[in-house]
Order: C-alpha cells, then structure tokens, then sequence
C-alpha cells in the first residue's frame, strides 16, 4: 500500500471514532461520551503532529525558532526604544538647557549693560543739565550783587556825598 492511501485511511478512522463519540455523548451519559472523544481528540493531535513530523522534520524547529524570533525582536526593540528615547531626552535637555542658560545669560548681560549705560547716560546728562543750570542761575545772581570793591566805591560815594551835605 501506498503511504498517502494510508495516511487517509488512518484519517478517516479518526473522523470515524470522533463521529462514535458524539452519538455516545447524545444517547449514553455525558461523561462517557465526552471522555471518549477527549481520548480520541488527544490521540488525533498526536496522529497529526507525527504525520507533520515524517513529511517536514524542521516544521517543530522552525516553528519554535520563529517564535523566539518574534519575542527576542520584540522585547529588543522595545529596550532599544525606551533606551534611545532616555538618551535622546537626556542629551536633547542638557543641550537645550546650556544653550538657553548661554544665551539668556549672555543676552541678559548685553541688555541689561546696554540699558544701564543709556539710562544711567540720560539721567547723568539731565541732572547735569539741571545742575549746570542752577550753577549759571547762581552765578548770574553772584553777578548781580556788588562786589566788595563796588561796595566800597558805594560806600566811598555815600560817606562823601554825606559830607558834601553836612
């Protein structure tokens, strides 16, 4: 005999008893029929596993290596996501924060420098215009009082032209 012609009668055995155990489960108890066609079942998986076995003897290692596959490049890729994206924030936030403090502190300096000087420029210059001011208005009114030589001609002149009266 043919292995094929085999395998299918071997086949239709097992289609045959399962068939056996469902008309036990519906005329006899439950528990007998359900028993018998878990055997059954139990025995069929095997049949099939042997079968896949004798017609591709890598199938079982090829199945098992593609799942290790599966699960290796899974929790790789997810180690290697949250590892990178830790190094990217970490990288990304001392970067950021050196250029920020860089920049602020030099902009800051150049502004604050910048400002001071004008405002301290303008107020100096206005109060100097103020005082410049009063200074001239006082010399103005230094001006305008007699000075000791004109007091004493004054003086001179009163006393004289007193005497030229008496």
């Amino acid at each position: 005999m043919r292995p094929a012609r085999i395998d299918a009668l071997i086949d239709l055995a097992y289609g045959a008893l399962i068939f056996i155990s469902i008309a036990l489960i519906a005329t006899l108890d439950l528990r007998i029929g359900l028993t018998f066609g878990l055997g059954v079942f139990a025995s069929y998986i095997l049949h099939v596993v042997w079968k896949m076995a004798r017609f591709d003897p890598d199938w079982m290692t090829t199945s098992v290596k593609e799942t290790v596959e599966e699960s290796v490049e899974e929790s790789v890729g997810q180690t290697v996501e949250q590892q990178v994206e830790q190094t990217v924030t970490d990288t990304v936030e001392e970067t950021v924060n050196s250029t920020v403090e860089e920049t602020v502190s030099s902009t800051v300096e150049e502004t604050v420098s910048d400002t001071v000087e004008e405002t301290v420029e303008q107020t100096v210059g206005d109060q100097l215009d103020e005082v410049q001011a009063q200074v001239e208005s006082v010399d103005e009114r230094v001006d305008r009082r007699p000075r000791e030589d004109e007091i004493e001609d004054l003086l001179e002149e009163s006393t004289e032209g007193e005497e030229v009266e008496n």
